[in-house]
C-alpha cells in the first residue's frame, strides 16, 4: 500500500533547488508555493534576490523570506537559504558562467543538507547542461552529479506519473549503439532496480514488471531480431529466478497500453525515446523523473529550462508539483520500509 503525503509526521522539509535562474526554475517556483505549495513546506535553495524580482515582475505577491538549517519554515511564504547574490543584470534566456557556477552550488548544498538531516528529500528544477559546463562543472547532468555526491554506483532514472512508469536500459546513446548497450546483465539490472524501487519507494509489495522487446514484434521469433532471443528473454527469466513478478519480452507497441491499463506496475525499456514517447503522451505536464539507487530521495521536473519562454509569464509549475508530491510519498514509504525492517530484525 502506498503512504500518501502527509501520512506521517514529518520533522524536515523537502528540499527544492531552484536550477537555473535565468530558466523558467524561479517562475515555476512562484506559481507552485503561490497556488498553495503543499502540505510540508518545502524549502528552496537558490538566490531570494533572483525570485523576489521575478515575482515583482510577473505580479506574483508571494512573500520571499529567508531561511536557514534548522530554522522553522514561516507559513503562506516562500523559504530561501540564498547561496548567490546574482543582482539585477540576468536576461532571461541568456545564461551565463556565474548563473552555470551558482545552479551547480544549489545542488552541492541542497545535498549536503539532505545528507546532513537537514533536509528530508531533494526536488530539482530544470539546468542546463550547457550553462552548468559553462560553470566549470564536468557532469553532463543533474544525475551524475548526484550520483558521484552520494557516491552512488548503481543508479538510473525513472519516468514516473500516475498512470505509467518506464525505466531504460540504455539511455543517452545513438540509436546505432543501441543493440550492443543491451546486454543480459544490463536488462537484469535494470529490472533490479526497477522492482526495488517500487517495493521500497513507492510501497508496492509486489511489483509487477514489464519488459519491452527490442525489435518490432519483439522479434518475431527471430525473424525481426535476435537481441529477444539470446539476450532479453533470458535476463526475464533470471529475474524471475531472483523472485520479481516479471514478463516479456513485449512487442513495444502494446506493452505500454498493458501498463496504462493497469497490468503492470512498470515497464522496463531498451533505450530512451521507446519508453519517454509513450510517457510524454500520458504525462507531458506531470510527469517526473526520479532517480533510482542514491541513498538520498531525489525527484526532478519533467523538463527543461525552456528559455524561450522564461520571463514571460506562462509557465506552469505542474511538474515541480507532481515532483513535490511524488518525493513526499518516497520520503514516507522510505520511512515505513526502514520501520519494518528494524521490527523485523528485532524478531
Amino acid at each position: 500500500m502506498t503512504v500518501q503525503p502527509g501520512a506521517e509526521a514529518k520533522s524536515l522539509p523537502l528540499g527544492i533547488t531552484m536550477g537555473c535562474p535565468v530558466g523558467i526554475g524561479p517562475e515555476i517556483i512562484l506559481r507552485f508555493f503561490a497556488r498553495g505549495g503543499s502540505a510540508g513546506w518545502p524549502v528552496v535553495i537558490g538566490d531570494g534576490g533572483v525570485l523576489r524580482r521575478c515575482g515583482a515582475a510577473l505580479g506574483i505577491g508571494i512573500p520571499v523570506v529567508e531561511w536557514q538549517p534548522g530554522a522553522p519554515c514561516l507559513p503562506k511564504a516562500i523559504n530561501v537559504l540564498s547561496l548567490s547574490d546574482l543582482g539585477e543584470g540576468l536576461c532571461w534566456g541568456n545564461p551565463t558562467a556565474e548563473t552555470g557556477r551558482a545552479m551547480g552550488r544549489y545542488i552541492e548544498e541542497a545535498v549536503r543538507l539532505v545528507q546532513g538531516d537537514h533536509l528530508a528529500g531533494l526536488v530539482t528544477c530544470p539546468i542546463s547542461k550547457g550553462a552548468l559546463k559553462g560553470g566549470g562543472y564536468r557532469f553532463p547532468g543533474h544525475t551524475e552529479m548526484l550520483a558521484e555526491l552520494c557516491q552512488a554506483q548503481d543508479y538510473s532514472m525513472m519516468m514516473a506519473g500516475a498512470t505509467l512508469k518506464v525505466t531504460l536500459v540504455s539511455i543517452h546513446q545513438p540509436l546505432a549503439e543501441v543493440p550492443g548497450a543491451i546486454t543480459r546483465e544490463s536488462v537484469l539490472r535494470m529490472i533490479t532496480i526497477t522492482g526495488r524501487a517500487l517495493r521500497n519507494d513507492f510501497g508496492v509489495e509486489h511489483p509487477r514488471l514489464a519488459v519491452a522487446g527490442l525489435n518490432p514484434h519483439a522479434g518475431e521469433g527471430g525473424m525481426f531480431g535476435q537481441e529477444e532471443l539470446r539476450v532479453i528473454a533470458p535476463a526475464v527469466a533470471d529475474g524471475r529466478r531472483d523472485g520479481w513478478l516479471v514478463e516479456g519480452p513485449f512487442p513495444p507497441d502494446t506493452v505500454f497500453h498493458k501498463a496504462a491499463a493497469g497490468q503492470f506496475d512498470a515497464v522496463v525499456c531498451m533505450y530512451h525515446d521507446q519508453g519517454l514517447i509513450p510517457f510524454k503522451l500520458l504525462h507531458f505536464t506531470d510527469g517526473v523523473n526520479v532517480t533510482l539507487g542514491l541513498p538520498i530521495v531525489r525527484t526532478s521536473v519533467d523538463h527543461g529550462t525552456a528559455y524561450d519562454i522564461a520571463g514571460k509569464g506562462v509557465a506552469e509549475p505542474a511538474s515541480l508539483a507532481a515532483a513535490v508530491a511524488m518525493a513526499e510519498i518516497i520520503v514516507a514509504n522510505r520511512k515505513k520500509s526502514v520501520g519494518l525492517k528494524a521490527a523485523d530484525d528485532t524478531r
